[in-house]
């Protein structure tokens, strides 16, 4: 086990509740001895008073007995877990940050963590750059100053409410959308969720209201560029009897049916300047008509708007309403488009082709390197949409067990239909010492990975202190 280097041990001073010594005080929580040890040395030698205890029992002992700048602690735990650990600290020191750290790494977590009032969250395996990153912000918080929490290079799998369309991430971008998920969900302010076609706007505000406290609602989408004006009014706000020519019976609308759930306008760029001002009026007085009745009816729903238009500039050549604009954005949530998040291609793949099996009675097994070297190269203009359409055909179209380059699409393929061998292999090629095979292979899989340490070793089968010494050996940066 090379994964950690023991040092001897340094005795801590101890102290009353009342004493603060001058280096940050960090309490660490875990079962496994060896992550505690580990983040210990690795604190100590940034100067910082660390304190490890193995269970939240022994942690929260600690923090009602002596002071400390910031507590960091594990999810999962024999017994009681960091989530219930984190609200007993909450309650019992309020302005002491709680970082959390889980190798479970999925929206829940994210969103328990961070509606218990964490301050930061940090999957496993930990990044020890993103660990430090959230210690500081901690700090400054800790200290009075005010931080901007961003995300990390991590994994995270979103299950949206039907269970059938993970959403993965592992890119900052990302990462970023998942806590601000995480955020909004808390309130039921409006929401706009902007980003190109094919980025999963209805997954994230499906997300939203699955975190929120009206997740036993409903949630129902309308997309606004679907119907004509007529039909999407009555869709949108219902009509009574004899309302218009074919109204043959009363309908009640996706307002009046979403109850105190969520109502999901897709494609709000594309609303009519009259049902632009309609919508304002249930948005300011949350009140509204049907199709040819005089009676006011209340609303309790959440509405979250999404568009691929950049509604700044409609409303600046006089194509929006402004004040329905301010209206619709009062948080914000930009969907990074796929070209952004390479780190994401090896997950968002393998669930991609995980579906498909299971909807087109496909074995496909996985993807040569060459197929995804490929995958990662092109430019993605209809984002994720794009790529599963691609792996879908490509399913279709390969024979074997494995996508190669050959099932491709001809615009993804670029130049040749067949997976090409590296360099070194091909014939008339000059040989490669083991070496600079080496140099190069862990030079891929960094750059495959986004530079994150963490998913790197884990492909390559090494720990992290021996991936340092090969980067400084082949003086490898990142680009």
């Amino acid at each position: 086990m090379d994964y950690i280097t023991v040092f001897p041990a340094v005795t801590r001073p101890q102290g009353d509740l009342g004493e603060r010594n001058s280096m940050p005080r960090i309490l660490i929580t875990d079962d496994d001895a060896a992550i505690c040890r580990s983040l210990e040395l690795h604190y100590r030698q940034q100067g910082h008073d660390i304190v490890t205890a193995g269970n939240a029992a022994e942690a929260m002992a600690r923090v009602e007995a002596e002071p400390f700048d910031a507590v960091v602690t594990d999810i999962r735990m024999p017994g009681e877990d960091g989530l219930s650990l984190m609200r007993r600290i909450r309650a019992a020191r309020p302005n002491l940050p709680v970082i959390v750290m889980t190798a479970f790494q999925d929206l829940d977590s994210t969103v328990s963590a961070m509606q218990g009032g964490a301050v930061d969250y940090v999957p496993k395996p930990i990044d020890i750059g993103d660990l430090d990153t959230a210690l500081d912000r901690a700090m400054a918080l800790r200290s009075g100053g005010s931080a901007r929490r961003e995300a990390g290079d991590n994994t995270l799998v979103l299950t949206p409410e039907d269970g059938t369309s993970p959403m993965v991430g592992q890119s900052p971008a990302m990462q970023q959308v998942f806590k601000q998920i995480a955020i909004v969900s808390q309130s039921r302010a409006t929401v706009l969720i902007e980003g190109e076609s094919g980025t999963g706007k209805e997954l994230v505000a499906r997300a939203i209201h699955r975190a929120s406290a009206n997740a036993a609602a409903p949630f129902m989408a309308v997309n606004c560029a679907a119907l004509v004006e007529d039909l999407l009014e009555s869709e949108m706000f219902g009509h009574v009897k004899g309302a218009f020519t074919g109204a043959v019976s009363a309908h009640r609308g996706k307002i009046e049916m979403v109850g105190d759930g969520t109502l999901f306008l897709d494609e709000v760029a594309e609303l009519s300047p009259a049902m632009q001002g309609k919508l304002l009026r249930v948005l300011e007085a949350r009140e509204y008509s049907p199709v040819g009745s005089t009676a006011v009816l209340a609303t309790d729903a959440r509405f979250i708007s999404a568009t691929n238009a950049d509604l700044a500039a409609r409303v600046a050549d006089g194509r929006f309403r402004e004040d329905l604009y301010y209206r619709l954005r009062v948080m914000t949530i930009e969907t990074p488009p796929l070209r952004d998040r390479r780190a994401c291609f090896p997950r968002l793949v393998n669930h991609l082709l995980l579906r498909i099996n299971r909807d087109l009675q496909r074995r496909i097994q996985g993807i040569t390197s060459a197929a995804m070297d490929r995958l990662m190269a092109y430019a993605w203009p209809g984002n994720v949409r794009e790529l599963e359409n691609v792996l879908m055909k490509a399913s279709v179209m390969e024979r074997g067990r494995m996508i190669t380059v050959a099932a491709l699409p001809a615009e993804v393929r670029g130049d040749g239909g067949e997976d090409n061998q590296p360099a070194a292999a091909t014939a008339g090629a000059d040989p490669l010492s083991l070496s600079e095979m080496e140099r190069r292979h862990i030079a891929r899989v960094l750059e495959y990975t986004g530079w994150h340490k963490g998913r790197a070793c884990e492909i390559l089968g090494i720990s992290r202190p021996k991936l340092q010494r090969q980067i400084e050996r082949y003086g490898l940066k990142p680009d």
